[in-house]
């Protein structure tokens, strides 16, 4: 089972390059400031996510990670659940990185 999450390439880059771990929940907002990481339990619910709050952003990557070992829990949001990876996500722990569609 695999889990997934939108971040921008940049921030993704930095954590890459400098061998993370990757700490940010979601757009805007950090890890320490949220307290998880904002995931999608598939990507049809992380396209639904990039429609609703980073629509207008133009340099994303899906991050696909293998929860194996990670402190993930299925949450309630809204209508739906999410997983929340509580604590920061390892860089060995992605094992693909897409770019998303209208992306670069």
């Amino acid at each position: 089972m695999k889990i997934f999450h939108i971040a921008e390439r940049s921030e993704w880059e930095a954590a890459r390059t400098s061998g993370g771990p990757y700490e940010v929940s979601t757009r805007g907002l950090t890890l320490a400031e949220v307290g998880f990481i904002h995931a999608s339990r598939d990507e049809d619910q992380a396209r639904t996510v990039q429609r609703a709050f980073y629509a207008d952003l133009d340099d994303l990557v899906l991050l696909v990670i293998d929860p194996e070992g990670l402190d993930v829990r299925d949450e309630p949001v809204g209508d739906g659940v999410f997983p929340h990876i509580y604590g920061p996500l390892p860089i060995t722990a992605v094992i693909d990185v897409r770019p998303l569609p209208q992306t670069r």
